[in-house]
């Protein structure tokens, strides 16, 4: 592997973590957002990471990573009770989205922290390429 491959390499991981970071904003701000039904109602959603890899490079395929797709979390919706809500059905009950805050500030500080470290070794990388430069003057 290069040294320059770490910029492709860091770039492809901090998309991810960028994508990460949205979809779960993304939770966070519909976790108020009650439904009618089960399926009208916002299900959390996950990003599922998937190695991008390059069969050119023999003794190292890995050339990155992307996010393959976002799913729903699976998990039947919670009832809740409340009859003068506008969405509340015939016995009063609304559908609440099966979004975990606790999970998702977690998800968020992990990519947070991911994105940060990729930050990190770019920075090293140029500083060691800034270093290769110099040796030659």
């Amino acid at each position: 592997m290069a040294l320059m491959d770490n910029f492709t390499i860091m770039g492809s991981a901090m998309r991810a973590q960028t994508i990460r970071m949205n979809t779960t904003a993304s939770n966070l701000a519909n976790v108020d957002s009650y439904g009618a039904s089960e399926q009208t109602t916002y299900r959390a959603r996950q990003p599922v990471f998937a190695a991008l890899l390059d069969s050119a490079f023999s003794e190292n395929p890995g050339v990155g990573v992307t996010v393959s797709k976002i799913v729903e979390k699976p998990g039947d919706l919670e009832k809740k009770h409340e009859p003068g809500h506008p969405l509340a059905d015939a016995q009063g009950y609304v559908f609440v989205p099966n979004v975990n805050i606790i999970e998702e500030m977690t998800n968020m500080i992990s990519a947070s922290r991911s994105y940060q470290t990729d930050v990190e070794v770019l920075n090293s990388t140029k500083q060691m390429i800034s270093a290769l430069l110099r040796l030659g003057e």
